[in-house]
């Protein structure tokens, strides 16, 4: 496996296993967000957006995490695995409010500097949404992936621990 696709709600730890699995695997992660945000939460456009994403995706080796679903076929079209973290809103919602006290101020890792932690209604609906908004979308375009493609939907954090136990142990063979 060289090119992993980590998709799912924000709040659902796909950073977190990014850094993980880049560590235990030796592959360079692709924190979408840090590349898409610019200084002061400005959007990348879209030309430029999708051209960063295409010579992101022709790498021979990543590991990428991030939704935005306009550019998600052509990741999905070169990933290897797809990981797709399905976890309960609540928790979602609980680890946003979380890294929002955490970084308060600060700038996550996983973002672009310029870019402190910000919590706002309009971006808690989305996170509270996402199962209605964008759920079906993802699982519609991994059902047509499989058999091409090794697809893992977690829904629960022991599962998550289960899949990285399993590649580390892959990856040392």
């Amino acid at each position: 496996m060289n090119r992993i696709l980590i998709v799912g709600s924000a709040g659902s730890g796909k950073s977190t296993l990014a850094q993980q699995l880049g560590e235990a695997l030796s592959l360079p992660v692709v924190h979408l967000d840090r590349y898409y945000w610019k200084p002061g939460w400005i959007a990348t456009p879209n030309e430029e957006w999708d051209n960063f994403v295409i010579g992101e995706a022709n790498r021979e080796q990543w590991i990428m995490d991030g939704n935005y679903s306009r550019t998600l076929d052509l990741r999905l079209q070169r990933a290897d695995a797809v990981i797709f973290l399905d976890m309960p809103r609540l928790l979602c919602l609980y680890r946003v409010i979380k890294r929002r006290v955490q970084y308060h101020g600060k700038t996550r890792a996983d973002m672009n500097e310029g870019c402190p932690e910000k919590l706002d209604w309009p971006f808690l609906g989305w996170v509270w949404n996402y199962k209605k908004r964008s759920r079906t979308k993802v699982l519609d375009r991994l059902k047509r992936a499989e058999g091409s493609k090794r697809i893992y939907i977690l829904k629960t954090k022991k599962e998550v621990n289960r899949l990285l136990e399993q590649l580390r142990q892959e990856a040392a063979e």
